[in-house]
């Protein structure tokens, strides 16, 4: 069986569309569909379902994947350290969320680069925008706050992000714990808040958790990055909900103060995820165990 065809097939199973797949490969997409037909007649069975958007695989056509994928992404090791022995640098491709990855990750990776490991790092927001890169093959390993669905990708729990409600100095003065603990929302319509979204994700969150309601404020601040809301807080633009690990500072040096201590503390969990089977490339375990280990210490 020809190995392009096989590549081809996981890139697009990866992918989850002809016209992505094409995109990765650099090849036209009716070279794409050429070539997963001519597999599926090679198979005498069909590989994909054709949907509006994309394509969905059949029972054969995940299976071949779960079993063809790590062998083609150990050929591409095999290639790639070879190419790699002349510079002795191997190169590890990183996605994950911007404040957490450049808080968190990248430091954890600190002695790999050291030990000659050379780190390209895509800093993406959005859990979904992190797994579909790394299922379509752009990154080696992601860090992202959602469990993927399916066998194509294998998720390990990294650790439990705790969220704070805050404010600065000036505002928390003006708050009653008692009455927030009461009257959350109400209260909430009353003062200006910092967030990353007009949809309140962070403060939603903390909301149903602790008081089991809807905010129902605006926000008056919007900027997209968890360091430059805590910087917009700390300086009086309004309360906000914030990571634990980014606040922790400026909550002793006193520039933020925690609103609330609830009993239960609305979490967050991040995984550690890489596509199944290719923890057997070297540079990948190291990265994976790396991570796994500096998390014991978040």
């Amino acid at each position: 069986m020809d190995l392009a065809l096989l590549r081809t097939f996981v890139t697009v199973h990866r992918a989850g569309s002809f016209t992505r797949a094409a995109a990765l490969l650099g090849l036209s997409q009716p070279a794409v569909t050429s070539q997963i037909r001519s597999l599926e007649r090679q198979l005498g069975r069909p590989l994909f379902l054709r949907q509006a958007r994309g394509v969905t695989p059949t029972t054969i056509g995940d299976e071949l994947a779960h079993r063809a994928a790590p062998h083609l992404d150990a050929l591409v090791e095999i290639v790639e350290a070879g190419l790699d022995d002349e510079s002795g640098v191997r190169t590890l491709h990183l996605a994950g969320p911007p404040e957490f990855t450049s808080v968190r990750v990248l430091p954890a990776l600190t002695k790999l680069v050291s030990q000659g490991l050379a780190v390209r790092t895509s800093l993406v927001s959005a859990a979904e925008e992190v797994l579909d890169g790394l299922a379509a093959g752009h990154h080696d390993v992601a860090v992202a706050t959602a469990r993927p669905r399916g066998g194509l990708l294998t998720a390990t729990p990294l650790c439990d992000e705790e969220h704070v409600l805050v404010a600065s100095p000036r505002w928390a003065a003006r708050l009653a714990p008692g009455v927030l603990l009461r009257k959350g929302a109400v209260v909430l319509e009353q003062l200006p808040v910092v967030e990353v979204h007009e949809s309140l994700p962070f403060v939603a969150r903390y909301w149903a958790a602790v008081f089991e309601s809807k905010p129902a404020a605006a926000a008056t601040v919007i900027v997209p990055d968890l360091r430059a809301v805590l910087e917009s807080a700390a300086s009086g633009a309004g309360l906000a909900v914030l990571p634990r690990y980014l606040c922790e500072d400026a909550l002793a040096d006193g520039r933020l103060v925690a609103l609330l201590d609830p009993p239960v503390p609305p979490l967050r969990t991040y995984f550690v995820v890489v596509r199944t089977g290719t923890l057997s490339l070297p540079h990948i375990a190291r990265a994976h165990d790396s991570l796994l280990r500096a998390a014991t210490d978040w």
